[in-house]
Parts: structure tokens; C-alpha cells; sequence
């Protein structure tokens, strides 16, 4: 009976996946929330045909190197590949594949939902009460803002982008879209929220600088459930303290898993542990793909649907 095709993976995954790789795979896995220290990856990764990265795993010609030659696929358990050097891959003749289109709606709805955290002020109010902080009712206490009649600005319409603007337009927001290549500046000054969702690139790394932020209305919100740094977090805490724009929610962060120290001191802020995807189906789907994009190359000798 031939050898099983060895895999690793980066971090603990659902159940259901891990059985489906222990059953066509010879599987190493780092069975741990927190990721494996970089030296450890490099010797886990030796003499692997596949590998399931995660988005902190950087995959890159030092990585690709201690792997050796017989890597033939990294499949990334991410829609973003931002963190695989996809040049070196190509070079090396490794396939990647990414994980679209499961974690769509997921995303879609927890932008929503911080959109409406950030507006009608929820999480500033579950602090005040968790503070024991003074309050009774009165009809100008904490007021927020509804979305009917106001205008997004999605950043990059792809396949989350589109769905935020569809959820948006059946909570009666108008929906405006910048894509590659479009000005932004003056889109950014019509919104009254806008939602990120562009892949990072060079082109889009602190795509949101002070010069885009001094474009946006006063009043007006961010919402980034992409990649921390298209945001350039030291001008938006300094937009935000001036009051330059109402508020911020951030699902990613520049520096992760590290927090802006300013971005926690601020009131007009919503934080979330870069939680877009993490619904049960939507993980244990994610990881689905990565077994399939695995089977596709190293069992059945064929390009995977989800190739990046």
C-alpha cells in the first residue's frame, strides 16, 4: 500500500475537518490556538507535499525552502493570500489555493453588524453599564444615528463587498462602490459610512491615510472587515480623537493581534478580534476547501477549483 501524502497544518481546526485529513492524509498538525513559533513551522513544513496555512503563517521563499522541493500545494484558510509570497510559489511550481465564496455571508452580516454597533452606539453603552456608570432614561440620552437614507461606500465590490451593499440596500442605505482604479476621494466625501473590503496589496496598504480621512465627512463612520493595514491606524486615531470623522469599527488590525494602545481610549470605536468569518459552518466550510484543494492536487492530480 503506497505511503499516505504527508500534510501540515498551522493550527487547531473543527473536528470535521481534521477527521477528513487523518483519513487520505499522513497529518501534522499543530493542535494549538496560537500559532507555532517560526522555527518550529520551518521544521514542521520539512519534507511535506501539502500545507493548510492560516493567515499569520508567513509562506515565503524561507518557509518554501525548508519545506523542499516535493511541496506541491499551500492551501491558505483565507479568501485573502496576503501573507503567501504567491511569486515564490509560482517559481517553485506550488499550487494555492484560498478559501471564497463560504465565508461570504458571514462576513457580509458581522460588518453589518459592527456598522450597527458603531452607529447606535451598542458597544459604547455595554461599556458605560459594565462601569456602573450614572445613567436614566431621557430622550436625548446616547443618541445614535439609523442607516435608512444614508450612504455607504463599499471599497472594493467583490464577492463580500457586493453582499454588504445588498444587506445595506435592504436596510434602505444607498449604495455607492469604488473599484480598482476609481477616485476615491471623491466617493469617500458623499459617503456617510464606508465599509472596506479590497484585498491588501502595495496599492491598497494604507489605501485610508489622513488625506483620505480629512475627504470624509465629519459625521461620517469606518468599517474595515478586509485587512488592518489598508488602514493607517496613526492617522485614524488621530481623525478620530479631532472628531475629523463620527467613528470606527474594526474587525483587523494593523499591527495583528496587537491594538492601537489610542484605539482602546476612544469611545467612537468598536473593536473585534478579527471575527468576520468565525460562524461554525463558515470555518468548518473554509477548511472543506483546503482538504479539497489538498485531494485535488495530491490525490487526484489535478488543478483545484479554488487555484488562486
Amino acid at each position: 500500500m503506497s505511503r499516505k501524502p504527508r500534510v501540515v497544518v498551522s493550527r487547531r481546526v473543527p473536528a470535521r475537518v481534521r477527521d477528513e485529513l487523518e483519513r487520505d492524509f499522513e497529518l501534522t498538525l499543530h493542535d494549538e490556538e496560537r500559532p507555532p513559533e517560526r522555527e518550529r513551522l520551518l521544521e514542521l513544513v520539512r519534507g511535506a507535499a501539502g500545507l493548510v496555512s492560516i493567515l499569520t503563517d508567513r509562506v515565503d521563499d524561507e518557509l518554501l525552502d525548508a519545506a523542499g522541493p516535493q511541496l506541491r500545494v499551500v492551501a491558505n484558510y483565507a479568501v485573502g493570500v496576503d501573507n503567501v509570497d504567491l511569486p515564490a510559489c509560482a517559481r517553485r511550481g506550488i499550487v494555492v489555493a484560498n478559501t471564497p465564496d463560504v465565508l461570504t455571508d458571514a462576513t457580509a452580516e458581522f460588518t453589518i453588524a459592527l456598522l450597527l454597533a458603531l452607529v447606535r452606539r451598542v458597544a459604547e453603552g455595554d461599556r458605560a453599564l459594565r462601569r456602573g456608570d450614572d445613567w436614566i432614561w431621557s430622550p436625548t440620552f446616547m443618541l445614535g444615528r439609523g442607516l435608512g437614507g444614508r450612504t455607504v461606500l463599499v471599497v472594493g465590490p467583490g464577492r463580500i463587498g457586493t453582499r454588504v451593499g445588498a444587506l445595506a440596500d435592504a436596510l434602505g442605505m444607498d449604495v455607492i462602490y469604488a473599484r480598482r482604479g476609481d477616485p476615491l476621494a471623491p466617493l469617500l466625501a458623499r459617503a456617510d459610512a464606508v465599509s472596506l473590503h479590497c484585498p491588501l496589496t502595495a496599492e491598497t496598504h494604507h489605501l485610508i491615510d489622513a488625506a483620505a480621512l480629512r475627504a470624509m465627512k465629519r459625521d461620517a463612520v469606518l468599517v474595515n472587515t478586509a485587512r488592518g493595514a489598508i488602514v493607517d491606524e496613526d492617522a485614524l486615531v488621530e481623525a478620530l480623537a479631532a472628531g475629523e470623522i463620527f467613528g470606527a469599527a474594526l474587525d483587523v488590525l494593523e499591527d495583528e493581534p496587537h491594538v492601537h494602545p489610542r484605539l482602546l481610549e476612544l469611545e467612537n470605536v468598536v473593536l473585534a478580534p478579527h471575527l468576520g468569518s468565525a460562524t461554525h459552518d463558515a470555518r468548518e466550510a473554509m477548511g472543506m476547501m483546503c482538504v479539497e484543494a489538498l485531494r485535488a492536487v495530491l490525490l487526484d492530480g489535478r488543478r483545484p477549483s479554488n487555484e488562486v
